[in-house]
């Protein structure tokens, strides 16, 4: 379990799911679909949904490129997280607010696997946070022109070694969209 003492809740944090980031994505719209579905499932159980949103040169804030894809739509209610950098807790109030939320465990899903969601899904495990990777809701562009894998290797390759990811008094997962649950006793 988590080594945050007092925080049993456990949060979907959707990361930077935005026009541009999201254009020429791989499987964009299944993976969009799901990460919806995920919305539906955190909202019903009441758990905490956190939205991360980038900004930087290529990316302008206001921006209808830097805008949250339209088939997502936070509510008021659900925090917002500007970020500049790739882990979403660098320079930002993210940890303010899951602390506020009592927040220890982590659901998280979005854009760009081998970028931002790396970065953050390794800075909460540091951080203390037991950590689920949604196998079948994160994505990225292409970016073999630059030598990397082809998406769906990238992907593959995250899901299978962030299974096997370990440290004292956490946890890391990866569960498909379908399996997540935010009832507490699923920790």
């Amino acid at each position: 379990m988590t080594t945050l003492a007092d925080r049993p809740r456990t949060a979907l944090v959707v990361i930077d799911v935005q026009n541009d980031v999201v254009r020429d994505a791989y499987a964009r719209d299944a993976v969009v679909g799901r990460i919806g579905a995920l919305l539906d499932k955190a909202r019903a159980a009441g758990a905490p949904v956190v939205w991360v949103q980038h900004s930087g040169d290529d990316l302008v804030e206001g921006s209808e490129g830097w805008r949250y894809v339209p088939e997502l739509v936070r509510r008021g209610s659900e925090a917002l997280i500007p970020k500049r950098y790739g882990d979403a807790f660098e320079g930002t109030g993210l940890e303010a607010v899951l602390a506020e939320l009592g927040v220890g465990r982590l659901v998280v899903a979005g854009a760009e696997t081998d970028a931002c969601i790396r970065s953050t899904i390794h800075g909460a495990f540091t951080r203390g946070y037991d950590v689920t990777l949604v196998s079948d809701a994160h994505t990225a562009q292409d970016k073999t022109a630059w030598g990397a894998p082809p998406v769906d290797q990238v992907i593959a390759h995250t899901n299978l070694y962030w299974s096997f990811q370990a440290a004292p008094g956490r946890t890391a997962r990866v569960l498909s969209a379908a399996d997540v649950s935010f009832s507490a006793e699923a920790g």
